[in-house]
């Protein structure tokens, strides 16, 4: 017998066997130590099942379970709101602002008020709070690495001047409008230049990331008016702030005289990190240069400097999330290098950490304190005074600065975006004790309200002068020929572009000026960010456009940042008189796991848009789909044919293999007759059931091709295909239907094909 070849086997059972020995017989020596009268048996005299249940029950209550509990019940409800505000074009900032109220006072504490004190009791606040903390210190980091301070240095004037009307009016009028609520509605003890301050103030605020979300959404980005509001948001936001620090310090100081030493200070922690931690950081991103990577040392460092600013200017007294924004705005302006650290930390504060602060406000905001018709009527003198001072006050002063009506109101809606950073000065007036309940209830519904309103307001800007758009969309319509081949391609990675883009080349090669190739990609709004908009746009197209200059292809690039992909693919494919459109097959992550298929299921059984679908008779959500959702949806929408890519090493579509299983596969004769013609394709036709012999009709349209391009087409009645002749083809073309009968009958045609082009027929 070899024992060599059970030595390792040998040695684990006996290793296991001799250590377990040793143990037990300590335990049981152990047991002789004990002093008898001194040791109480953990034990309530009760069945182990009640034991059980009462350690459950104390540990549902232990506050490390409670706030993991509150983190998963806010990041699941911000999502679900934040979701259906997607849908309905706003920005998702709004749905997590509204799931903050729903679980607070204002809807589930007064419906569900045992819940309510189960999930979120009192005493648990104080963590709940603090992690909040945490994720605002990280956004604020955030906002600041985000402000591209090169733009303000080159393109301040107009938006400067726009910046600043837009913050010294509402300003105004927020120390107007304290004049006459001060009485009813300011804490005691607080003086009225503190409560004033402070009014003024969240009049004036306006939420820089929720304005460049909207700006790349709606593609302003690259355009005069987009430049400039983006600049006058960003300088907008270092003023706001700056005027932020102040008024904190002369509140907490309950004097403007009393401030003077805090402000000094402020001052002074201001030029170290301009005139000396910057240059330093700027050096440590100068020795990364090309390097692709930050080292844990270095994040450390830049960590550290978060945290000591933030720390510097709490203690200093104007809060540390004036300290976070700070060390973000004076990071190195490299932009990849911004790139690099935002992604390190954006995820994990904004998705994470970022809710709780939401759902922190909406505890806060009691809205059924509201309970009078004059209180309602004060809100919304409130909301007015807001929207005058800054939707009014940026348009006009843009329209004194010669710029159009057109462009002078969308910047005045734009600016008017309040959002979270509303939400953020609010808090901070709520903690000072500044503002009451009552008044806190309202200016919540007033930063809602108007960052609700800049939607509509930029739809309703654009109807009102769609006189002039249609007439530059119609030169522009124009130039294109209703007779070309328009081809729309989808993409989502560098490689996939380039591939899609070769088999649009063997779809329309010869057609010379008579086709049109768009290669487009619709951007995560969540992924980009102000400063690096361009550089991400031509690096998404680069591999694209290279391909172009080997094919000899002409072709047109489109780009969008979008909240939305899906819809916004199929509104683009739809509006855009297109006569294919071309993506990559995607794999659904609810498959592979019996996990992931529960989870499948029940996203079908909670998707409002599915159960619809079921009920219409469209869909079924007990069937499984061969398309992942996002391709599955995209052939729903869509009025035009959708060519699918299932891609396994395609080059170039030389041999081609057209299955037709029934006669409503017919129509792929007509893109087998494109291959030929544009790319002398060699294609070969299965008549899977006989259908072809049948039909006159498919015979001579056959027929038809084989005199234009003889020996290119062939027609095979053979039933059974050899894995070999498979093997040797480029792509295989089929209908959707088909391809659904082959995932069901689990096909060996799918193992042994190299690429498949599921063409769809709406």
């Amino acid at each position: 017998m070899n024992l060599g070849k059970y030595r390792n086997i040998i040695f684990y059972i006996v290793t296991i066997a001799v250590f377990s020995c040793l143990m037990y017989f300590f335990m049981i020596e152990g047991q002789t130590l004990e002093v008898k009268g001194n040791i109480v048996a953990k034990t309530n005299g009760g069945s182990s099942w009640d034991n059980f249940a009462e350690a459950f029950k104390t540990n549902i209550h232990h506050p490390l379970a409670l706030l993991l509990a509150q983190i998963v019940t806010i990041i699941l409800v911000a999502r679900l709101f934040g979701w259906i505000c997607m849908k309905i074009k706003q920005p998702t900032v709004i749905g997590e602002m509204i799931a903050g109220i729903v679980l607070g006072p204002s809807l589930l504490g007064m419906y569900f008020p045992e819940f309510s004190a189960f999930i979120f009791p009192k005493e648990s606040l104080g963590n709940l709070q603090f992690l909040s903390q945490i994720g605002l210190i990280l956004f604020m980091y955030i906002v600041g690495m985000e402000l591209d301070l090169s733009i303000l240095r080159k393109k301040a004037h107009d938006a400067v001047v726009i910046s600043h009307a837009s913050i010294i009016i509402p300003f105004a009028l927020g120390i107007g409008l304290s004049y006459y609520i001060y009485q009813q509605f300011a804490p005691a003890g607080i003086q009225f230049t503190s409560f004033s301050l402070f009014i003024a103030i969240s009049m004036s605020i306006t939420a820089f990331p929720v304005l460049a979300r909207i700006v790349q959404e709606r593609n302003l980005h690259k355009t005069k008016i987009g430049t400039i509001v983006i600049t006058c948001a960003a300088a907008d936001d270092i003023t706001a702030w700056c005027i932020l620090a102040a008024v904190i310090a002369i509140v907490k100081a309950g004097s403007f005289s009393g401030s003077v030493f805090v402000i000094l200070m402020a001052i002074l922690y201001v030029f170290i990190m301009i005139k000396a931690v910057r240059p330093f950081l700027q050096r440590i991103a100068e020795s990364q240069k090309g390097k692709g990577f930050i080292s844990k040392a270095l994040v450390a460092i830049f960590f550290l400097v978060l945290i000591i600013s933030s720390y510097a200017t709490e203690v200093i007294g104007i809060h540390a999330l004036f300290g976070a924004f700070m060390a973000g705005a004076i990071m190195p302006e490299n932009v990849k290098f911004r790139n690099m650290f935002i992604e390190k930390i954006e995820d994990v504060a904004l998705v994470l950490l970022l809710p709780l602060f939401f759902v922190f406000t909406g505890l806060r905001t009691q809205i059924g304190l509201l309970n009078d018709s004059h209180l309602w009527k004060i809100g919304g003198i409130i909301i007015l005074t807001a929207v005058v001072g800054k939707f009014a006050g940026s348009a006009l002063t843009a329209k004194f600065l010669k710029i159009s009506w057109k462009d002078s109101l969308t910047i005045g809606a734009l600016m008017n975006t309040r959002g979270l950073t509303e939400l953020i000065v609010l808090n901070i007036g709520y903690d000072l004790g500044v503002l009451g309940p009552e008044l806190f209830a309202m200016l919540v519904i007033m930063a809602l309200f108007t960052t609700f309103m800049t939607g509509p307001c930029l739809d309703l800007i654009n109807y009102l002068f769609k006189g002039k758009k249609s007439m530059i969309e119609e030169e522009d319509q124009t130039e294109d020929n209703d007779a070309k081949y328009r081809v729309l391609l989808s993409f989502e990675t560098a490689k996939s572009g380039s591939t899609l883009l070769k088999l649009a080349n063997n779809l329309t090669h010869k057609m010379n000026g008579n086709k049109s190739v768009t290669a487009m990609y619709i951007a995560p709004v969540d992924e980009l960010h102000a400063f690096d908009i361009e550089d991400y746009e031509k690096d998404q197209f680069k591999h694209v456009i290279e391909t172009s200059h080997e094919l000899q292809l002409e072709v047109t690039t489109l780009f969008k940042a979008s909240t939305d992909v899906e819809s916004d693919l199929t509104s683009i494919t739809n509006k855009g008189n297109y006569d294919l459109l071309l993506i990559m097959l995607g794999k659904s992550m609810y498959e592979g796991s019996l996990l992931g298929r529960l989870l499948g299921f029940t996203t079908k059984i909670i998707n409002p848009e599915k159960l619809l679908n079921t009920v219409k008779g469209k869909g079924n959500i007990f069937n499984n789909s061969p398309f992942d959702d996002f391709t599955l949806q995209i052939l729903d929408k869509t009025n035009i044919p959708v060519g699918v890519l299932v891609e396994r090493g395609f080059k170039s579509a030389d041999k081609v293999f057209v299955p037709i299983f029934n006669l409503s596969d017919f129509y792929l004769l007509e893109y087998a007759k494109r291959l030929i013609n544009n790319n002398n394709s060699q294609i070969i036709i299965l008549d899977v059931a006989g259908q072809i012999r049948n039909n006159i009709e498919v015979k001579e349209l056959i027929r038809s091709i084989e005199q234009v391009a003889p020996n290119h087409i062939t027609l095979y009645n053979e039933k059974k295909i050899e894995k070999e002749f498979l093997n040797s083809q480029d792509l295989m073309l089929i209908s959707s239907k088909s391809w659904k009968g082959l995932i069901d009958t689990k096909s060996i045609w799918l193992s042994d094909i190299p690429s498949a082009l599921i063409i769809s027929n709406p």
